[in-house]
Parts: structure tokens; C-alpha cells; sequence
């Protein structure tokens, strides 16, 4: 038996510039160090855009399973989970997360 596939979590929000560098900042340090604490997080890669006035954001993380992105999120694993100090500086922000088995996936090294 194959055991399942790793899945990854996405999740979007936007800012305007200002905001963008404290959102930026805190997914970087206080979320991407209270996420490697979990079991089963394997990972997470953040994407900026600026369009205009807006920045937007893609945060994908990869978690071992479905049952470890509960632990995280709780039993509605749709439901985003956006701390108050996201909050505070985001404008615009998915209330759902959307998730993916990974079926295929090419990393070159280096």
C-alpha cells in the first residue's frame, strides 16, 4: 500500500505596499516558525505580486497529510486561518483555503 500523497494548503490575500512588508514580515517569521513546530508540515513557499496599489500574496504550504492540516486548522480544513496581526494589515483576504494532492512535481536542485 502507497501511502497517500503530501497535500498542499493555498490560501490568498492582498495589501496595499505598506501593509505588504508587515504581512510579508510576519508570514515569514511568526507563521513560518509556529508551522515548522507542527507535526506534519513539511513546508511552505509565499508569492508576491504587486499589481498597481495592490500586493498580493500565494501562501502555499505542504503538509504530510490531510489529518495534520486538521491538527493546524481544525475540522473545517477549508476554513482559513488569518491571525489578528494579518488582519490588522491586509485588505482584502480568502476566508476559505483550498487544498491539492501532490500528483506530480519536478524539483530541479540548486
Amino acid at each position: 500500500m502507497e501511502p497517500d500523497p503530501p497535500v498542499v494548503r493555498v490560501w490568498k490575500g492582498e495589501s496595499d505596499p505598506v501593509g505588504a512588508d508587515a504581512y510579508f514580515r510576519h508570514v515569514t517569521t511568526e507563521v513560518a516558525e509556529t508551522l515548522a513546530r507542527l507535526p506534519g508540515f513539511l513546508g511552505m513557499t509565499v508569492w508576491r505580486r504587486d499589481v498597481g496599489a495592490v500586493v498580493e500574496f500565494v501562501v502555499a504550504t505542504r503538509w504530510a497529510s490531510v489529518a495534520h492540516i486538521e491538527r493546524f486548522a481544525g475540522r473545517d480544513i477549508g476554513r482559513a486561518v488569518v491571525e489578528p496581526a494579518a488582519r490588522a494589515v491586509l485588505t482584502r483576504f480568502d476566508d476559505c483555503a483550498t487544498h491539492y494532492d501532490v500528483a506530480f512535481e519536478l524539483v530541479r536542485p540548486g
